[in-house]
C-alpha cells in the first residue's frame, strides 16, 4: 500500500515537474518567436503594408470622365487605356489619343483600340460594387427605354451575389469595333472656304467620315450642314478634282468616273466651299 502511494506521489510529482519545464521552454518558444517576428518585421516594414485605394487612382481611372473604368479599352499604338464610351465619342471630334497626342489613325480611329479585359477584372476585384452599380445601371438604361436588355446583362432582382468568376466574365458585355461592310467608302472633306457674307458657321471638326458608296452627294451636304451648322439661306458646293458634283451623284458612282486621281490613300478626297444661293 505504501509502496503504491509512493509511486503515485512519485509519478505526479514527476508530472507536475515536467508540466513546469514545458510550461517555461513553451514561454521561452514564445518569447523567441516573438522576438524573431519583431526583428524580421524591422528588416521588412513593408511585407504587409496595405495601401489606400486613392494611390492606384493613376492606374484605374479614365483621364476623359475622371471614373473607374468601365469596359477598360486600350489604344494599340501607345497603350493609354480609357472608358470605352469615352475614347468611341472622343474619336468623333479628334484621331488623337488625349494623352499623349499621337495619332491613332488617319480615318479609323476605332481599329487601334482593343479591350482590356485583364485590367477590368482587376478594377472590379479592387472597387468594392463597382460591377454590380454598373450592371444596374445598363439593366435600367434599356428598360427605361423600353428597350430589350443584352442577353450579357443580368437583372438585378436575379444577378446572384456571388458567381464563378468564369460566369462573370462571360457575363460581361462584349466589346468588339466592328464596322459594317456596307460602310465601303473613306471620305476626306476639305473646306476650301466660305463666299465673303457667310460668317455664322462653326468649324467641320471631323473630316474623315466613312460612310455606304450608296450615299449621295445630298447626303454628304446634310452631314455638312449639320455639323457646321449652316443656315438655309447658305449653299454648299462639293467639288472632286476639277468637277462640281450633282446632289443626285452616289460617291460609289464618283469614285468610278473620276479613277485615282480622285483618291488620296484610299480616301475619296472631296472639296466643298459654301456660298450663297444665286438670286
Amino acid at each position: 500500500m505504501d509502496g503504491t502511494v509512493d509511486g503515485v506521489v512519485e509519478e505526479g510529482s514527476t508530472r507536475g515537474s515536467s508540466s513546469r519545464t514545458d510550461a517555461s521552454l513553451s514561454g521561452q518558444d514564445e518569447r523567441r518567436d516573438s522576438d524573431h517576428s519583431q526583428r524580421t518585421h524591422e528588416t521588412h516594414p513593408d511585407d504587409e503594408r496595405s495601401l489606400p485605394l486613392r494611390e492606384f487612382y493613376p492606374y484605374i481611372r479614365c483621364a476623359l470622365c475622371n471614373g473607374f473604368f468601365i469596359d477598360a479599352t486600350t489604344i494599340t499604338e501607345c497603350l493609354h487605356t480609357f472608358c470605352k464610351s469615352c475614347i468611341v465619342k472622343h474619336f468623333f471630334y479628334s484621331n488623337r489619343c488625349p494623352n499623349c497626342s499621337i495619332v491613332v489613325h488617319q480615318t479609323q480611329p476605332l481599329y487601334s483600340i482593343r479591350p482590356d479585359r485583364q485590367l477590368q477584372d482587376i478594377v472590379f476585384k479592387m472597387v468594392p460594387y463597382l460591377e454590380e452599380d454598373e450592371r444596374s445601371r445598363i439593366y435600367a438604361f434599356y428598360k427605361q427605354r423600353g428597350l430589350d436588355v443584352p442577353k450579357p446583362v443580368a437583372s438585378p432582382a436575379t444577378y446572384p451575389g456571388k458567381l464563378h468568376h468564369r460566369q462573370k466574365k462571360d457575363m460581361l458585355p462584349q466589346s468588339v469595333f466592328t464596322i459594317p461592310s456596307e460602310l465601303d467608302v473613306s471620305l476626306m472633306l476639305e473646306f476650301v472656304g466660305a463666299e465673303k457674307g457667310i460668317e455664322k458657321y462653326k468649324p467641320l471638326e471631323r473630316k474623315y467620315v466613312r460612310v455606304s458608296g450608296e450615299a449621295t452627294v445630298r447626303h454628304v451636304e446634310l452631314f455638312i450642314r449639320r455639323k457646321m451648322e449652316l443656315s438655309q439661306n447658305c449653299k454648299v458646293d462639293v467639288v472632286c478634282g476639277e468637277h462640281l458634283l450633282e446632289q443626285y451623284q452616289s460617291l460609289r458612282e464618283v469614285c468610278k468616273t473620276m479613277g485615282k486621281n480622285a483618291l488620296q490613300d484610299g480616301m475619296l478626297v472631296l472639296h466643298f466651299g459654301l456660298v450663297l444661293p444665286a438670286q
